[in-house]
């Protein structure tokens, strides 16, 4: 199984970017793939992750209402639209399996004026 993640850049507080998860292996309708973060300094953090088999899907509180986990099964892909983006959102941006066995490489993602 392999995730590619993609999307990341700079933006201003209060604009919107939507980060890609693509996967290759395996069917997204098999794996529940989630979103985690690092900033410089701090922990790893998990930002949301989501089940197609059972269509759970779960938020960290400090991202949730303002960001949003979606799929596209054709393409085997998960995208995280994130809105409202503040400073704090700043960080390198990980998808991966929900029980974190597969890893993609991260993308940094920068909200800053």
């Amino acid at each position: 199984v392999q995730l590619q993640a993609s999307g990341g850049g700079l933006v201003q507080p209060g604009g919107s970017l939507r980060l890609s998860c693509s996967v290759s292996g395996l069917s997204l309708e098999m794996l529940p793939i989630a979103w985690f973060r690092q900033a410089p300094g701090k922990e790893r953090e998990g930002v949301s992750c989501t089940s197609f088999m059972d269509g759970s899907t779960a938020y960290a509180g400090s991202v949730k209402g303002r960001f949003t986990i979606s799929r596209d099964l054709a393409k085997n892909t998960v995208y995280l639209q994130m809105n409202s983006l503040k400073p704090e959102d700043t960080a390198v941006y990980y998808c991966a399996t929900c029980t974190m066995d597969y890893w993609g490489q991260g993308t940094q993602v920068t909200v800053s004026s």
